[in-house]
């Protein structure tokens, strides 16, 4: 996925991950799956709910009740759900799977499973691994045979230490699945040609190991001599949650395995020597000739930039076929014919401009790039070629959805395919007929759904898969107003069941991650459900810099996010609180990431919630500059803070923590590295300092995210204990776990 927020919680385009997207556009990091709210997975959305002049006063009536008999009431049962992410096509039409996150026997962690969904939707699903590590990464060669990856163990290879993923086929029709290649560094991307026995798959490697056998040797001799330090000479040294080297990402290539016992034990390394990184998606032609990958190279000042190389997979031969100063380029996709590559260009960010995002076409064989759609308002992603080459088919925010559009490449028109809904996993049918796609809502996670290409603002029809939330416990509404320049705002509104004139529901306004991202999907990670079920109206705004609403939306927020992004906030809030089935009296703020920035901002600005929540957020902004994951990117647009102070001044939160009056709980992991530890530390000694009432959850082990099941369920317990105690006057209830 392409994009530029940089802290987040919740990533472009419907998906459900967090962000930062940077420049070099990585897989996403975390689970997820992709949604959109509305009143029902078909339903359109509610209408719009303007402000009210004046409501009736139930101040004292009770809040919405839980609702009993749903999933979401008891964190044990919602954990356990299962969690379906991606979509692989077979050649022939006839197969669609997709990866499956249940609970492990232990109840510790996810693994995931490959199932079996019908594209006509006619069969139920069906299970086709089944292992303890878990299946995942799951593609089809063009004979119908299905490579994935795993940790499970080889029976024909007695190697005690292998601990990292390696690739296996599950023959077409019958047969057991067995292990085809391994590497000291394990698999991570694979890719196989539509019409040639063609595979290329990534790899980590130490420095100077030639071989698999050198690799091993190397790492051996680093284990058994106690050796865990590496020395850096470029910058990034880390990423997420994990330390950057010693070892490199490298691309490898090999024929398609035709007998039974064949393996993949000597692929061809298509990764050059000179300085670069592998970043972003590897791709294969449909012809299985040629290789794209993105290739991260260095930018002035210690940034990088992402370009994009072709690489002949027989010989080895590199060229790059992107790189332009002031750009960069991911996600690139092949035509049928192998001759040209469509990508996302993105031009980087400034002190003055935010970022932008458009299609970008190349011609092959003369180089020659042109840009697509020009006048389209939204940032297209995820562009995927027609089955006859003639359209591209893309998605894009817009107006808390992810729609898929089709671009006709000899007009440049683009139509919108879908009416609701935020979609992900695009693929085409062979034969044209067809695109399938996961589809979710804030009424549903990430369903498969099949569409058709020339369609316009269709549904859909909904495909059989494994997993079932059940009945939720409220309904979804939009809410909209104006901000104080006139700027259209939306917003999506959880209600509890049980929300009424009588009966109003106290309210939480819940600011999403990014920046430069949109409430419109499901996440595992940030469900209103949960909220809800106790309940809580949950209020999901898109305030200045989301996507999905033009480039003057981002703009008119870009190096200003205590100003408009917080006034945005603010009106919405104001606009749902003159309802009458919500009771404004009692009302809360919460965020991860940007939105964990943001809570913090609303902390230093305002009184008017009884209750704030902020989970891996930003605090002192000039201290972060230096100790993100990717300074460069954050540089761009709040400047070097030895040369340029103002947006610091102007938009750190730690310089008003004064004027603090609001109850605040502090969550933050130990391994994120995006927004690292040392925010959330100083952040809490400056409440105690100030005697702010408040506390701090602390993961010694866990990201930016808080992914174990275990956590997760700690999590959301406390914050539900806070909440409860300073919003709804209950007695303090110290969760069980903590």
């Amino acid at each position: 996925m392409t994009g530029k927020s940089v802290i987040s919680n919740v990533s472009r385009s419907g998906v459900t991950t967090e962000e930062w997207n940077l420049p070099s556009h990585p897989a996403d990091p975390a689970p997820s799956g992709r949604t959109t709210a509305s009143a029902g997975p078909e339903a359109p959305p509610a209408p719009a709910v303007s402000p009210v002049d004046a409501k009736r006063d139930h101040r004292d009536a009770a809040p919405g009740s839980a609702s009993a008999g749903h999933a979401f009431a008891d964190l044990a049962d919602y954990v356990a759900i299962p969690r379906l992410g991606g979509l692989a096509l077979s050649p022939d039409g006839t197969r669609l799977v997709t990866s499956v996150s249940t609970l492990s026997a232990d109840k510790k962690k996810y693994v995931t499973a490959l199932w079996e969904i019908d594209p006509a939707g006619a069969r139920s699903p069906r299970r086709l691994t089944r292992s303890a590590p878990g299946e995942s990464q799951p593609v089809f060669l063009s004979d119908g045979g299905l490579l994935f990856t795993s940790k499970r163990p080889d029976p024909q290879v007695d190697d005690p230490d292998t601990d990292r993923p390696a690739l296996w086929l599950l023959p077409d029709g019958a047969g057991e699945a067995r292990q085809i290649a391994a590497r000291p560094g394990g698999i991570g991307s694979v890719a196989a040609a539509r019409d040639a026995a063609a595979i290329v798959f990534s790899s980590d490697v130490l420095p100077g190991a030639a071989t698999s056998d050198e690799d091993k040797a190397k790492r051996t001799a680093r284990k058994d001599a106690g050796v865990s330090a590496i020395l850096h000479r470029s910058y990034p040294v880390r990423y997420w949650d994990h330390d950057i080297g010693p070892a490199q990402t490298r691309v490898f290539a090999a024929d398609a395995v035709q007998q039974a016992d064949e393996r993949l034990d000597d692929p061809r390394d298509l990764t050059p020597t000179p300085e670069g990184r592998v970043g972003g998606d590897i791709v294969i032609s449909p012809d299985g000739t040629l290789v794209a990958y993105g290739w991260d190279v260095d930018d002035e000042a210690g940034s990088r930039r992402a370009t994009i190389v072709i690489a002949d997979r027989a010989t080895g031969d590199r060229r790059t076929v992107v790189d332009d100063a002031g750009f960069e380029y991911g996600q690139p996709a092949f035509s049928p014919d192998s001759s040209t590559l469509v990508c996302v260009r993105d031009t980087m960010p400034t002190w003055s401009d935010a970022p932008r995002t458009s299609l970008w076409q190349v011609d092959l064989a003369t180089g020659d790039g042109r840009a697509l759609a020009s006048s389209f308002p939204g940032w297209p992603m995820h562009p995927t070629f027609s089955a006859d080459g003639t359209a591209v088919f893309f998605l894009a925010d817009e107006a808390g959805h992810a729609p898929v559009f089709r671009l006709d490449l000899t007009t440049d028109v683009v139509t919108r395919l879908t009416a609701h809904g935020a979609h992900s996993d695009l693929v085409v049918s062979r034969d044209g007929a067809h695109l399938y796609a996961m589809r979710t809502s804030y009424a549903q996670p990430a369903t498969p759904v099949r569409l058709d290409p020339s369609t316009t603002d269709q549904e859909g029809a909904t495909l059989s898969g494994p997993g079932d939330v059940g009945t939720l416990p409220g309904t979804v509404v939009e809410v909209s107003t104006h901000a104080d320049d006139g700027t259209p705002l939306r917003a999506w509104l959880v209600l509890p069941d049980g929300a009424s004139a009588t009966a109003p529901a106290p309210l939480l306004l819940w600011i999403h991650g990014g920046p430069l991202s949109s409430w419109n999907a499901w996440s595992w990670r940030w469900n209103p459900w949960l909220l809800a079920s106790q309940g809580y109206a949950v209020l999901l705004p898109d305030p200045a810099l989301s996507t999905g609403y033009g480039q003057d939306f981002i703009d008119r927020g870009w190096g200003t996010w205590g100003d408009r992004p917080f006034t945005d906030l603010m009106s919405i809030t104001d606009a749902t609180c003159a309802r009458d089935d919500i009771d404004d009296t009692r009302t809360a703020a919460m965020g991860g990431s940007f939105g964990g920035y943001m809570a913090n901002w609303v902390a230093t600005h305002t009184d008017r919630f009884k209750a704030i929540v902020t989970h891996a957020s930003l605090w002192d902004l000039e201290g972060f500059s230096g100790t993100t994951d990717v300074a460069w990117y954050w540089q761009r647009e709040f400047g070097d803070p030895l040369a340029t102070k103002e947006r610091y001044e102007a938009n750190s939160p730690h310089l008003f923590v004064r004027d603090i009056r609001t109850p605040m709980l502090v969550v933050h992991g130990d391994k994120d590295y995006r927004v690292p530890i040392g925010e959330g530390l100083k952040l809490w000694w400056d409440l105690v300092r100030h005697q702010v009432d408040s506390s701090f959850l602390y993961f010694p082990d866990e990201n930016h995210w808080v992914l174990t099941p275990g956590n997760a369920k700690v999590w959301y317990d406390t914050v539900r204990a806070f909440l409860a105690h300073h919003v709804l006057g209950e007695p303090w209830r110290q969760p069980d776990m903590v």
